[in-house]
């Protein structure tokens, strides 16, 4: 089956901090995008807006973008609310009957719309809501701690840290290494990237850990390490239920702690400032703490998102956080992700050594 050929909806919000999905999917697999449906930024490139994408265009319609020959319309920011906006129904609708697949990690199912259901029919063509869990899952009972293959998970100090990120920039080094190595995602995002994955945050709340259980054991038939994706953080006030089912569920052997240097706070950036972020030092002893109440886990490395720094202040940020935790850390899509690599393979010898003795 041949990859889709994405026309990216980001109406009003295509940037560097709020839109996510679309820039992760343009950062991973931009031969897969014709395009960028922003109003506001028409006429401008993905590496204009973003900093990456070369000259992904920035279009002003669907009926601009169609012309660019996209065979779906992948969703790549969620609207205010979380409800489509009457001219986005119409675009989409617009690109079914152009023939183009509907793709959505919005918790509003677009296969629920009616008209857009109707005219997905006619055409023939497919809604993927990839935030639909399955519904067949069941609540965890330890499966992912009996793996063969050695489990990496992302944590955070908040949401949108870099944790995806994180995981995806070493799983095709370590491929290249000869170590057999699977992203598994959690997200819609991740989904989008990596074709497959369940989004926790959809899931209800007694079957988060077993969606986190099943995925990690799919991911790990036939590999030596598996890098689950995190999600939230663990003192996150609205998320940190889907960031302990993930914890718990995928049992995971090691961890990498994900940061953003200059987040003071904790959450969303359109709320007003209240809650703190503690010392990374002590989000390492809080995560290694609650992951080993369940199956032993240690957090081998610091990923830092410097996104907003110059290199020398990115650089500084890296070797402070180092100093403080005595752990390795890089910025890995910035710098040479080598020090978490070398952590995971480092840590992953003495985990065979201990499977080994018994």
């Amino acid at each position: 089956m041949s990859q889709p050929r994405f026309l990216i909806l980001a109406d009003g919000d295509f940037g560097p901090m709020t839109s996510k999905t679309a820039n992760s999917v343009i950062r991973y697999r931009p031969q897969q995008v014709v395009g960028v449906l922003d109003r506001q930024l028409a006429g401008r490139t993905s590496q204009d807006v973003l900093g990456f994408g070369g000259a992904i265009p920035v279009v002003s319609s669907m009926t601009e973008g169609l012309a660019l020959g996209p065979t779906a319309v992948l969703i790549g920011i969620a609207p205010s609310g979380g409800r489509l906006p009457e001219a986005w129904r119409a675009w989409l609708a617009e690109a079914l009957d152009a023939g183009c697949e509907l793709w959505s990690g919005l918790h509003t199912f677009l296969g629920d719309d009616p008209m857009l259901a109707a005219r997905a029919k006619a055409m023939g063509v497919a809604i993927h809501d990839v935030r639909r869990p399955p519904a067949d899952l069941q609540v965890a009972g330890g499966l992912a701690k009996d793996v063969d293959a050695y489990v990496v998970l992302t944590v955070g100090t908040d949401c949108n840290v870099g944790k995806m990120t994180a995981q995806l920039q070493l799983v095709d080094k370590l491929n290249a290494g000869g170590v057999r190595t699977r992203f598994v995602a959690t997200g819609q995002t991740g989904i989008f990237i990596e074709g497959w994955g369940i989004a926790v945050d959809a899931v209800v709340a007694d079957f988060i850990a077993g969606a986190a259980e099943r995925i990690t054991v799919q991911g790990a038939t036939d590999a030596d390490i598996v890098l689950v994706e995190g999600q939230g953080s663990i003192n996150h006030p609205g998320y940190s239920g889907v960031t302990l089912g993930l914890l718990h569920g995928s049992c995971p052997d090691a961890m990498i702690l994900c940061h953003q240097a200059t987040r003071e706070y904790i959450g969303d950036y359109r709320q007003a400032a209240w809650l703190r972020i503690p010392p990374l030092s002590e989000y390492v002893r809080l995560y290694e703490r609650i992951g080993s109440a369940v199956h032993p886990t240690r957090v081998v490395g610091i990923a830092l998102n410097t996104y907003d720094l110059d290199d020398v202040a990115a650089r500084r940020a890296c070797d402070a956080a180092q100093v403080e935790t005595g752990l390795p850390c890089t910025d890995p899509v910035r710098f040479d992700p080598a020090p978490l690599i070398d952590a995971l393979l480092q840590d992953r010898q003495r985990y065979l050594a201990r499977r080994r003795a018994g």
